[in-house]
């Protein structure tokens, strides 16, 4: 995915370091064997989205971010991490983000713990920003949960439904994004208003990501991914562009559901892919990532104009974007 316009923000790279330094510090503890496995993944890299989010949020007024927004924001990333590490313990996955995982490389056990230490700082850090803060993460991490466990309810489900489809990425993915917003909002001292407008860019954006994720893995090469293309369908993981090729109905939708309901061998991936894209279902997902970058763009044109607010209105049509 490309960078976000959030980048180009005046401010933004100096912004972007202190989130980086920040994220750094936060899992530094007195056991050095648990900071190198806490610090894995983010000495790793990655595009800070969710945190500079929180910072660009804080900032719609006008004004410039601040330390709350930094903290605020490291705290969602934590969150992420964690969630990632839990993740790779129960996908079994030995890479991500170009380096082994925790699990691969230090066994399950320490993965787990690892990632309950990051929910935990996280959660220290929400705290520290008062009760509302500390209340709203808690919660975004009970929807995380409630997501992924929508979704493992319908593994090799080729009847899943779409509004199943929706309503996991909705908690697994937007849900966070979302929090990263609002936190924006509240550390920034805005009102009640403008604070809900920001949670529901938020959610919007969130839902154009995953999307967009969703459409990479059936697109993009296994270059670019990491991982062979048509991960998801071999896992039993049925995505938007799945879901309408299978809802389509005629040949097409037949023989995919003939290959569906099971894992895939490398023959019967490159069938299910050819299926996929070579009909209309990738096409009519990406209408409906396009349905939410109106929505968030339309979030973005009751908040008061500033460089901020172009930016976060720019952001998720550019991650459409990045797809062509």
């Amino acid at each position: 995915m490309a960078l976000s316009p959030l980048f180009d923000l005046v401010g933004g790279d100096a912004d972007r370091q202190r989130v980086e330094d920040a994220l750094r510090a936060s899992v530094q503890t007195g056991d050095q064997y648990l900071t190198e496995v806490a610090s894995h993944l983010i000495v790793a890299g990655g595009k800070r989205l969710r945190p500079m989010i929180t910072v660009v949020a804080a900032q719609v007024g006008g004004g410039l971010g601040t330390d709350d927004s930094v903290q605020g924001g490291v705290a969602c990333e934590l969150v992420h991490l964690g969630s990632l590490y839990h993740d790779d313990v129960m996908d079994e996955a030995e890479t991500r983000r170009g380096v082994d995982t925790v699990n691969a490389r230090w066994g399950n056990l320490q993965a787990i713990l690892a990632g309950d230490f990051l929910l935990a700082k996280a959660s220290e850090i929400a705290a520290s920003l008062g009760t509302e803060v500390a209340g709203l993460l808690a919660r975004t991490i009970g929807r995380l949960c409630q997501g992924e466990i929508t979704q493992l309810r319908h593994t090799y489900d080729t009847g899943r439904t779409e509004d199943s489809y929706l309503t996991s990425i909705e908690g697994k993915t937007a849900a966070l994004f979302a929090t990263a917003a609002r936190i924006g909002g509240i550390v920034g001292g805005f009102d009640r208003q403008r604070i809900e407008t920001l949670t529901e860019y938020g959610l919007a954006y969130g839902m154009v990501f995953q999307i967009v994720d969703d459409l990479l893995d059936l697109t993009a090469n296994e270059a670019q991914l990491g991982k062979p293309s048509g991960h998801d369908m071999v896992e039993g993981v049925y995505t938007l562009p799945v879901l309408r090729t299978l809802a389509a109905g005629g040949t097409p939708a037949a023989e995919l559901a003939d290959l569906l309901g099971k894992p895939l061998n490398g023959v019967e991936r490159e069938k299910a892919l050819s299926i996929v894209r070579s009909n209309n279902g990738l096409a009519e997902a990406r209408e409906v990532a396009g349905r939410y970058v109106v929505a968030a763009r339309d979030a973005c044109a009751s908040l008061p104009d500033s460089p901020a607010t172009a930016a976060l209105a720019a952001a998720p049509g550019a991650l459409l974007d990045s797809l062509s």
